[in-house]
Protein backbone atom coordinates (compact mmCIF):
# COMPACT_ATOMS: atom_id res chain seq x y z
CA UNK A 1 0.00 0.00 0.00
CA UNK A 2 0.85 3.68 -0.44
CA UNK A 3 1.02 6.63 2.01
CA UNK A 4 -2.01 9.04 1.48
CA UNK A 5 0.35 11.86 0.40
CA UNK A 6 2.80 9.44 -1.52
CA UNK A 7 -0.49 8.32 -3.82
CA UNK A 8 -1.31 12.05 -4.46
CA UNK A 9 2.16 12.21 -5.60
CA UNK A 10 2.23 9.27 -7.96
CA UNK A 11 -1.54 10.41 -9.11
CA UNK A 12 -1.71 14.40 -9.60
CA UNK A 13 -0.78 15.40 -13.16
CA UNK A 14 -1.36 19.38 -12.95
CA UNK A 15 1.15 22.32 -13.69
CA UNK A 16 3.66 22.51 -10.88
CA UNK A 17 3.26 18.98 -9.36
CA UNK A 18 6.39 16.35 -9.28
CA UNK A 19 4.26 13.84 -11.58
CA UNK A 20 3.00 16.94 -13.50
CA UNK A 21 6.25 17.91 -13.95
CA UNK A 22 7.69 14.62 -15.19
CA UNK A 23 5.07 13.98 -17.66
CA UNK A 24 5.50 17.19 -19.70
CA UNK A 25 9.54 16.31 -20.02
CA UNK A 26 7.86 13.69 -22.38
CA UNK A 27 6.70 14.10 -26.11
CA UNK A 28 2.80 13.21 -25.37
CA UNK A 29 0.21 12.01 -27.90
CA UNK A 30 -2.60 14.90 -27.46
CA UNK A 31 -4.80 14.45 -30.57
CA UNK A 32 -5.03 11.42 -32.87
CA UNK A 33 -4.47 13.21 -36.93
CA UNK A 34 -7.66 12.44 -37.99
CA UNK A 35 -9.33 14.34 -35.31
CA UNK A 36 -7.59 17.35 -37.83
CA UNK A 37 -8.26 16.45 -41.16
CA UNK A 38 -8.29 19.59 -43.44
CA UNK A 39 -6.14 22.46 -43.79
CA UNK A 40 -8.04 25.53 -42.45
CA UNK A 41 -10.50 23.45 -40.43
CA UNK A 42 -12.15 23.54 -37.16
CA UNK A 43 -10.05 23.50 -34.40
CA UNK A 44 -9.95 21.16 -31.94
CA UNK A 45 -10.73 21.81 -27.49
CA UNK A 46 -8.53 19.68 -25.80
CA UNK A 47 -7.52 19.22 -21.96
CA UNK A 48 -4.43 18.28 -21.55
CA UNK A 49 -2.91 17.54 -18.06
CA UNK A 50 -5.69 20.36 -16.62
CA UNK A 51 -4.50 22.72 -19.14
CA UNK A 52 -7.11 24.20 -21.65
CA UNK A 53 -5.47 23.88 -25.27
CA UNK A 54 -6.71 24.91 -28.59
CA UNK A 55 -5.40 22.60 -31.29
CA UNK A 56 -6.15 23.29 -35.28
CA UNK A 57 -4.25 22.61 -38.56
CA UNK A 58 -2.86 25.47 -40.50
CA UNK A 59 -3.57 26.60 -44.34
CA UNK A 60 -0.11 24.53 -44.93
CA UNK A 61 -1.54 21.59 -42.77
CA UNK A 62 0.67 22.44 -39.83
CA UNK A 63 -0.90 21.94 -36.72
CA UNK A 64 -0.30 24.08 -33.47
CA UNK A 65 -1.44 23.43 -29.98
CA UNK A 66 -1.94 27.11 -28.23
CA UNK A 67 -3.75 28.19 -25.10
CA UNK A 68 -8.06 28.32 -25.33
CA UNK A 69 -8.33 31.45 -24.97
CA UNK A 70 -7.28 35.06 -26.49
CA UNK A 71 -5.02 37.02 -24.14
CA UNK A 72 -7.28 40.63 -25.19
CA UNK A 73 -10.51 39.78 -23.25
CA UNK A 74 -10.63 35.82 -22.85
CA UNK A 75 -12.68 35.36 -25.83
CA UNK A 76 -12.48 31.19 -26.18
CA UNK A 77 -10.43 30.64 -29.56
CA UNK A 78 -12.56 27.53 -30.55
CA UNK A 79 -15.33 30.05 -31.88
CA UNK A 80 -12.17 31.65 -33.71
CA UNK A 81 -11.86 31.34 -37.80
CA UNK A 82 -9.28 29.13 -39.13
CA UNK A 83 -7.61 30.83 -42.03
CA UNK A 84 -4.21 32.19 -44.04
CA UNK A 85 -1.90 30.37 -41.34
CA UNK A 86 -3.52 31.49 -37.75
CA UNK A 87 -6.90 31.50 -35.90
CA UNK A 88 -8.70 35.17 -35.30
CA UNK A 89 -10.32 35.90 -32.33
CA UNK A 90 -14.30 36.67 -33.43
CA UNK A 91 -14.20 38.99 -30.42
CA UNK A 92 -12.01 42.11 -31.87
CA UNK A 93 -10.17 40.08 -34.63
CA UNK A 94 -6.74 39.44 -32.67
CA UNK A 95 -4.75 36.42 -34.73
CA UNK A 96 -2.60 33.61 -33.52
CA UNK A 97 -0.22 31.02 -35.45
CA UNK A 98 1.02 27.71 -34.81
CA UNK A 99 3.99 28.93 -32.37
CA UNK A 100 1.32 31.42 -30.35
CA UNK A 101 2.78 34.61 -32.22
CA UNK A 102 0.01 37.41 -32.64
CA UNK A 103 -0.06 38.13 -36.54
CA UNK A 104 -2.88 40.87 -36.64
CA UNK A 105 -4.20 43.22 -33.86
CA UNK A 106 -7.10 45.19 -35.84
CA UNK A 107 -7.83 47.25 -32.75
CA UNK A 108 -4.35 48.68 -32.31
CA UNK A 109 -2.25 51.82 -34.02
CA UNK A 110 -0.18 50.70 -36.42
CA UNK A 111 2.61 52.13 -35.38
CA UNK A 112 2.27 50.80 -31.57
CA UNK A 113 3.91 47.62 -33.27
CA UNK A 114 1.67 46.09 -30.03
CA UNK A 115 1.63 42.58 -32.22
CA UNK A 116 4.83 42.06 -31.89
CA UNK A 117 4.82 42.30 -27.68
CA UNK A 118 1.82 39.54 -28.08
CA UNK A 119 2.80 35.78 -27.72
CA UNK A 120 0.18 33.05 -26.61
CA UNK A 121 0.95 30.17 -24.95
CA UNK A 122 2.09 27.44 -27.35
CA UNK A 123 3.65 23.78 -26.89
CA UNK A 124 5.90 22.02 -29.86
CA UNK A 125 4.38 19.88 -31.93
CA UNK A 126 4.77 16.81 -34.02
CA UNK A 127 2.95 13.84 -35.88
CA UNK A 128 3.92 10.25 -35.75
CA UNK A 129 2.69 7.47 -36.06
CA UNK A 130 -0.76 9.15 -37.16
CA UNK A 131 -1.26 10.79 -33.89
CA UNK A 132 -0.43 14.43 -33.17
CA UNK A 133 2.16 15.11 -30.27
CA UNK A 134 2.65 18.05 -27.99
CA UNK A 135 5.57 18.62 -25.60
CA UNK A 136 4.77 20.85 -22.94
CA UNK A 137 8.10 21.07 -20.81
CA UNK A 138 10.70 23.37 -20.36
CA UNK A 139 11.83 25.24 -23.59
CA UNK A 140 15.24 24.40 -24.91
CA UNK A 141 15.06 20.55 -23.55
CA UNK A 142 12.93 19.21 -26.01
CA UNK A 143 13.63 15.63 -26.50
CA UNK A 144 13.82 13.07 -29.77
CA UNK A 145 10.29 11.65 -30.28
CA UNK A 146 10.15 8.19 -29.06
CA UNK A 147 10.61 5.07 -31.46
CA UNK A 148 7.40 3.56 -30.45
CA UNK A 149 8.32 0.51 -33.66
CA UNK A 150 4.48 1.01 -34.56
CA UNK A 151 5.28 4.79 -35.91
CA UNK A 152 8.35 3.75 -37.05
CA UNK A 153 6.76 1.06 -39.82
CA UNK A 154 4.56 2.45 -42.85
CA UNK A 155 0.94 3.14 -42.04
CA UNK A 156 -0.67 0.48 -43.78
CA UNK A 157 1.23 -2.28 -41.09
CA UNK A 158 -0.57 -0.03 -38.04
CA UNK A 159 -4.01 1.25 -36.66
CA UNK A 160 -5.04 3.86 -34.53
CA UNK A 161 -7.57 4.59 -32.27
CA UNK A 162 -8.23 5.90 -28.52
CA UNK A 163 -10.88 5.79 -26.05
CA UNK A 164 -12.30 7.89 -22.92
CA UNK A 165 -11.92 6.40 -20.00
CA UNK A 166 -13.69 7.78 -16.13
CA UNK A 167 -10.72 7.27 -13.89
CA UNK A 168 -7.27 8.24 -13.31
CA UNK A 169 -4.44 7.80 -16.16
CA UNK A 170 -2.33 5.68 -13.42
CA UNK A 171 -4.54 3.05 -12.41
CA UNK A 172 -5.57 2.53 -16.08
CA UNK A 173 -2.19 1.88 -17.03
CA UNK A 174 -1.79 -0.34 -13.93
CA UNK A 175 -4.34 -2.35 -15.24
CA UNK A 176 -2.39 -2.90 -18.77
CA UNK A 177 0.98 -3.91 -17.16
CA UNK A 178 -0.82 -6.35 -14.59
CA UNK A 179 -0.28 -9.59 -16.42
CA UNK A 180 -2.12 -11.46 -13.63
CA UNK A 181 -5.50 -10.63 -14.20
CA UNK A 182 -6.54 -12.37 -17.44
CA UNK A 183 -7.13 -15.12 -15.97
CA UNK A 184 -10.79 -13.98 -13.92
CA UNK A 185 -11.36 -10.63 -15.93
CA UNK A 186 -10.96 -11.78 -19.36
CA UNK A 187 -11.80 -15.21 -19.70
CA UNK A 188 -14.52 -17.03 -21.12
CA UNK A 189 -16.18 -19.99 -20.05
CA UNK A 190 -19.39 -22.61 -20.65
CA UNK A 191 -21.34 -24.03 -18.00
CA UNK A 192 -22.97 -26.86 -18.37
CA UNK A 193 -26.15 -28.08 -16.45
CA UNK A 194 -23.46 -29.63 -13.60
CA UNK A 195 -21.70 -26.81 -13.42
CA UNK A 196 -18.73 -28.34 -14.83
CA UNK A 197 -16.13 -26.57 -17.01
CA UNK A 198 -15.01 -27.94 -19.97
CA UNK A 199 -11.76 -25.95 -20.84
CA UNK A 200 -10.57 -27.21 -23.74
CA UNK A 201 -13.86 -27.65 -25.41
CA UNK A 202 -15.52 -24.05 -24.19
CA UNK A 203 -12.68 -21.55 -23.85
CA UNK A 204 -13.20 -18.47 -26.49
CA UNK A 205 -10.44 -16.36 -27.72
CA UNK A 206 -10.94 -13.01 -26.70
CA UNK A 207 -7.26 -11.44 -27.91
CA UNK A 208 -5.87 -11.96 -31.24
CA UNK A 209 -5.29 -15.68 -31.84
CA UNK A 210 -4.38 -16.91 -28.72
CA UNK A 211 -5.26 -21.05 -29.01
CA UNK A 212 -7.22 -23.58 -26.44
CA UNK A 213 -3.54 -24.35 -24.96
CA UNK A 214 -2.80 -20.98 -23.98
CA UNK A 215 -6.47 -20.50 -22.58
CA UNK A 216 -6.40 -23.57 -20.50
CA UNK A 217 -2.87 -22.62 -18.87
CA UNK A 218 -3.87 -19.12 -18.13
CA UNK A 219 -7.11 -20.75 -16.59
CA UNK A 220 -4.87 -23.59 -14.68
CA UNK A 221 -2.74 -21.13 -13.30
CA UNK A 222 -4.17 -17.71 -11.95
CA UNK A 223 -0.57 -17.39 -10.13
CA UNK A 224 2.02 -16.58 -12.36
CA UNK A 225 5.59 -15.59 -11.37
CA UNK A 226 6.23 -12.28 -12.41
CA UNK A 227 9.79 -11.47 -13.68
CA UNK A 228 10.86 -8.15 -14.45
CA UNK A 229 13.64 -6.26 -16.60
CA UNK A 230 14.58 -2.73 -16.39
CA UNK A 231 15.83 -1.45 -19.64
CA UNK A 232 16.78 1.95 -21.01
CA UNK A 233 13.35 2.95 -21.76
CA UNK A 234 10.92 1.11 -19.05
CA UNK A 235 10.18 -2.38 -17.87
CA UNK A 236 9.99 -5.69 -19.32
CA UNK A 237 7.12 -7.24 -17.31
CA UNK A 238 6.77 -10.86 -17.90
CA UNK A 239 4.34 -13.70 -16.29
CA UNK A 240 5.56 -16.82 -16.51
CA UNK A 241 2.80 -20.26 -16.03
CA UNK A 242 3.29 -23.88 -15.86
CA UNK A 243 2.02 -24.94 -18.88
CA UNK A 244 0.07 -27.90 -17.13
CA UNK A 245 0.50 -31.77 -17.00
CA UNK A 246 0.91 -32.25 -20.71
CA UNK A 247 3.52 -35.16 -21.32
CA UNK A 248 5.20 -33.17 -24.03
CA UNK A 249 5.67 -29.91 -21.94
CA UNK A 250 5.44 -30.64 -18.67
CA UNK A 251 8.76 -28.65 -18.32
CA UNK A 252 7.77 -25.64 -20.12
CA UNK A 253 6.85 -22.26 -19.02
CA UNK A 254 4.32 -19.65 -20.92
CA UNK A 255 5.31 -16.30 -20.67
CA UNK A 256 3.23 -13.39 -21.05
CA UNK A 257 5.53 -10.65 -21.21
CA UNK A 258 3.91 -6.81 -21.25
CA UNK A 259 6.40 -3.46 -22.03
CA UNK A 260 6.06 0.14 -19.79
CA UNK A 261 7.60 2.25 -21.64
CA UNK A 262 8.32 5.68 -19.53
CA UNK A 263 6.35 7.65 -18.70
CA UNK A 264 2.49 6.86 -20.31
CA UNK A 265 3.21 3.77 -22.95
CA UNK A 266 2.27 -0.08 -22.64
CA UNK A 267 2.14 -2.83 -24.79
CA UNK A 268 -0.22 -5.92 -24.26
CA UNK A 269 1.62 -9.41 -23.14
CA UNK A 270 -0.59 -11.39 -25.89
CA UNK A 271 0.75 -11.32 -29.33
CA UNK A 272 2.91 -14.85 -30.55
CA UNK A 273 5.68 -14.83 -33.48
CA UNK A 274 3.54 -13.33 -36.29
CA UNK A 275 0.76 -12.02 -34.54
CA UNK A 276 -0.14 -7.97 -34.64
CA UNK A 277 0.77 -6.29 -31.31
CA UNK A 278 -1.10 -4.38 -29.37
CA UNK A 279 -0.50 -0.49 -27.17
CA UNK A 280 -1.31 1.67 -25.35
CA UNK A 281 -1.21 5.48 -24.31
CA UNK A 282 -2.55 6.95 -20.91
CA UNK A 283 -2.89 10.63 -20.47
CA UNK A 284 -4.22 12.54 -18.58
CA UNK A 285 -6.94 14.93 -19.00
CA UNK A 286 -7.59 15.63 -15.37
CA UNK A 287 -7.18 13.94 -12.38
CA UNK A 288 -10.29 11.79 -12.43
CA UNK A 289 -10.58 11.94 -16.26
CA UNK A 290 -7.75 10.30 -19.14
CA UNK A 291 -7.89 9.46 -22.87
CA UNK A 292 -6.16 6.01 -23.98
CA UNK A 293 -4.70 6.14 -27.16
CA UNK A 294 -4.54 2.03 -28.44
CA UNK A 295 -2.51 0.69 -31.47
CA UNK A 296 -1.88 -2.03 -33.35
CA UNK A 297 0.60 -3.05 -35.18
CA UNK A 298 2.56 -5.87 -37.26
CA UNK A 299 5.83 -5.47 -38.07
CA UNK A 300 6.09 -8.00 -41.18
CA UNK A 301 3.21 -7.11 -43.18
CA UNK A 302 0.32 -4.42 -43.79
CA UNK A 303 -2.92 -5.22 -41.91
CA UNK A 304 -5.73 -6.65 -43.47
CA UNK A 305 -9.27 -4.77 -44.10
CA UNK A 306 -10.57 -7.57 -42.01
CA UNK A 307 -8.44 -6.76 -39.31
CA UNK A 308 -8.89 -2.94 -39.64
CA UNK A 309 -12.68 -3.53 -39.28
CA UNK A 310 -12.11 -5.73 -36.25
CA UNK A 311 -10.45 -3.30 -34.83
CA UNK A 312 -13.13 -0.88 -35.54
CA UNK A 313 -15.71 -3.19 -33.91
CA UNK A 314 -13.68 -3.75 -30.77
CA UNK A 315 -10.57 -6.02 -30.06
CA UNK A 316 -8.05 -6.44 -27.57
CA UNK A 317 -6.76 -3.25 -26.07
CA UNK A 318 -8.93 -1.43 -28.59
CA UNK A 319 -12.57 -0.35 -28.05
CA UNK A 320 -15.44 -0.07 -30.04
CA UNK A 321 -16.49 3.65 -29.87
CA UNK A 322 -19.00 6.33 -30.95
CA UNK A 323 -18.32 9.32 -32.89
CA UNK A 324 -16.51 11.41 -29.80
CA UNK A 325 -14.13 7.92 -29.07
CA UNK A 326 -16.56 7.45 -26.19
CA UNK A 327 -16.98 3.58 -25.60
CA UNK A 328 -20.02 2.39 -26.39
CA UNK A 329 -20.28 0.14 -23.20
CA UNK A 330 -19.62 2.77 -20.47
CA UNK A 331 -19.48 3.91 -16.80
CA UNK A 332 -22.89 5.68 -18.03
CA UNK A 333 -24.28 2.73 -18.80
CA UNK A 334 -22.74 0.15 -17.16
CA UNK A 335 -20.55 -1.52 -19.41
CA UNK A 336 -23.89 -3.52 -21.06
CA UNK A 337 -23.12 -5.80 -18.09
CA UNK A 338 -25.83 -8.90 -18.35
CA UNK A 339 -25.76 -10.56 -15.31
CA UNK A 340 -26.15 -13.93 -17.16
CA UNK A 341 -23.65 -13.68 -19.52
CA UNK A 342 -22.22 -13.74 -16.15
CA UNK A 343 -23.14 -16.67 -14.91
CA UNK A 344 -23.12 -19.04 -18.06
CA UNK A 345 -19.86 -17.20 -20.03
CA UNK A 346 -17.35 -14.90 -18.21
CA UNK A 347 -16.80 -13.46 -15.02
CA UNK A 348 -17.25 -10.10 -15.89
CA UNK A 349 -20.59 -10.67 -18.07
CA UNK A 350 -19.01 -7.53 -19.81
CA UNK A 351 -18.51 -8.04 -23.74
CA UNK A 352 -14.63 -6.35 -24.75
CA UNK A 353 -11.49 -6.82 -23.41
CA UNK A 354 -11.36 -3.05 -23.22
CA UNK A 355 -14.48 -2.49 -21.92
CA UNK A 356 -13.93 -5.03 -18.79
CA UNK A 357 -10.38 -3.36 -18.24
CA UNK A 358 -12.43 -0.13 -18.27
CA UNK A 359 -14.92 -1.71 -15.85
CA UNK A 360 -12.68 -2.83 -13.31
CA UNK A 361 -10.38 0.44 -13.19
CA UNK A 362 -13.11 2.97 -13.23
CA UNK A 363 -14.80 0.78 -10.03
CA UNK A 364 -11.49 1.24 -8.05
CA UNK A 365 -12.96 5.17 -7.86
CA UNK A 366 -11.87 8.34 -9.55
CA UNK A 367 -8.52 7.84 -8.25
CA UNK A 368 -7.84 4.38 -6.53
CA UNK A 369 -7.10 4.80 -2.55
CA UNK A 370 -3.83 2.95 -2.08
CA UNK A 371 -3.64 3.44 1.05
CA UNK A 372 -6.34 0.55 1.31
CA UNK A 373 -4.47 -2.17 -0.76
CA UNK A 374 -3.26 -5.07 0.16
CA UNK A 375 -0.29 -6.13 -2.69
CA UNK A 376 0.92 -9.80 -3.44
CA UNK A 377 3.68 -11.57 -5.36
CA UNK A 378 1.80 -10.75 -8.30
CA UNK A 379 1.94 -7.34 -7.86
CA UNK A 380 5.75 -7.44 -8.82
CA UNK A 381 5.29 -5.63 -11.83
CA UNK A 382 3.14 -2.80 -10.39
CA UNK A 383 5.52 -1.87 -8.13
CA UNK A 384 8.50 -1.54 -9.65
CA UNK A 385 6.56 0.68 -12.22
CA UNK A 386 5.37 2.94 -9.09
CA UNK A 387 8.94 2.69 -7.87
CA UNK A 388 10.43 3.58 -11.45
CA UNK A 389 8.18 7.13 -12.07
CA UNK A 390 8.00 8.03 -8.59
CA UNK A 391 12.07 7.92 -8.19
CA UNK A 392 12.01 9.82 -11.70
CA UNK A 393 9.68 12.40 -10.72
CA UNK A 394 11.49 13.15 -6.73
CA UNK A 395 15.32 13.01 -9.08
CA UNK A 396 13.99 15.81 -11.75
CA UNK A 397 12.46 17.75 -8.04
CA UNK A 398 16.50 17.78 -7.56
CA UNK A 399 17.56 18.70 -10.53
CA UNK A 400 17.68 14.99 -12.59
CA UNK A 401 16.18 14.63 -15.86
CA UNK A 402 14.72 11.15 -16.59
CA UNK A 403 17.77 9.45 -17.79
CA UNK A 404 14.97 8.05 -20.69
CA UNK A 405 15.28 11.32 -22.46
CA UNK A 406 18.42 9.98 -23.81
CA UNK A 407 17.22 6.97 -25.28
CA UNK A 408 14.12 7.63 -27.20
CA UNK A 409 16.14 4.90 -29.77
CA UNK A 410 15.40 2.03 -27.11
CA UNK A 411 11.86 2.51 -27.84
CA UNK A 412 11.60 0.25 -30.47
CA UNK A 413 10.69 -2.85 -27.76
CA UNK A 414 7.94 -5.98 -28.58
CA UNK A 415 6.10 -7.29 -26.03
CA UNK A 416 4.22 -10.87 -27.05
CA UNK A 417 4.39 -14.57 -25.92
CA UNK A 418 6.02 -17.28 -25.90
CA UNK A 419 6.92 -21.48 -24.71
CA UNK A 420 10.01 -22.03 -23.35
CA UNK A 421 12.10 -24.44 -20.90
CA UNK A 422 11.46 -23.73 -17.36
CA UNK A 423 15.24 -23.58 -16.41
CA UNK A 424 15.55 -19.99 -18.64
CA UNK A 425 15.64 -16.93 -16.68
CA UNK A 426 13.76 -13.95 -18.11
CA UNK A 427 16.77 -12.10 -20.34
CA UNK A 428 17.06 -15.55 -21.66
CA UNK A 429 13.34 -15.85 -22.40
CA UNK A 430 14.14 -12.56 -24.45
CA UNK A 431 16.61 -13.22 -26.05
CA UNK A 432 15.52 -16.64 -27.46
CA UNK A 433 11.58 -14.44 -28.68
CA UNK A 434 13.25 -11.39 -29.55
CA UNK A 435 16.85 -11.91 -30.13
CA UNK A 436 17.49 -8.97 -27.42
CA UNK A 437 17.35 -9.17 -24.11
CA UNK A 438 14.70 -6.26 -24.02
CA UNK A 439 12.41 -6.77 -26.78
CA UNK A 440 14.05 -4.35 -28.72
CA UNK A 441 14.21 -4.28 -32.31
CA UNK A 442 15.19 -1.25 -33.49
CA UNK A 443 15.44 -0.30 -36.96
CA UNK A 444 16.14 2.50 -39.24
CA UNK A 445 13.18 5.32 -39.34
CA UNK A 446 10.89 4.89 -42.50
CA UNK A 447 10.80 8.13 -44.57
CA UNK A 448 6.98 7.34 -45.16
CA UNK A 449 6.32 7.08 -41.45
CA UNK A 450 7.93 10.47 -40.84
Amino acid sequence: MLRAEDNRFLTESGAGTPMGELLRRFWLPVLLSEELPAADGPPKKIVVMGEELLAFRDSRGVVGVIDQYCPHRGANLWLGRNEECGIRCVYHGWKFDTDGKCLDMPTSYPDLNAKDLIRIKSYPVREWGDMIWAYMGPAGEIPDLPDLEMALLPASHRYVSKKWQDCNWVQALEGSIDTAHFTFAHLSFDKDEDEVLDIKKHFVNPIARMNVDHMRWIAEDPRPVIKIQPHDAGLTIAGGRLTGNDNNCSDNIYWRIAQFLMPVHAYAPSAMPGESIFGQSFIPVTDTKCWIYTYAWNPDRPLTQAERDMYRSGNGVISEVDENYVPLRNKSNDYLIDRQLQKTRSYTGIKGVSEQDAAVQDSQGPIADRTREHLGPTDLGIMHFRKLVMEAARALQQGEPPPQLGHQDRYAVRSGGCVTDKAKDLPAVMLERFGDETGYVGRPRNAAAE
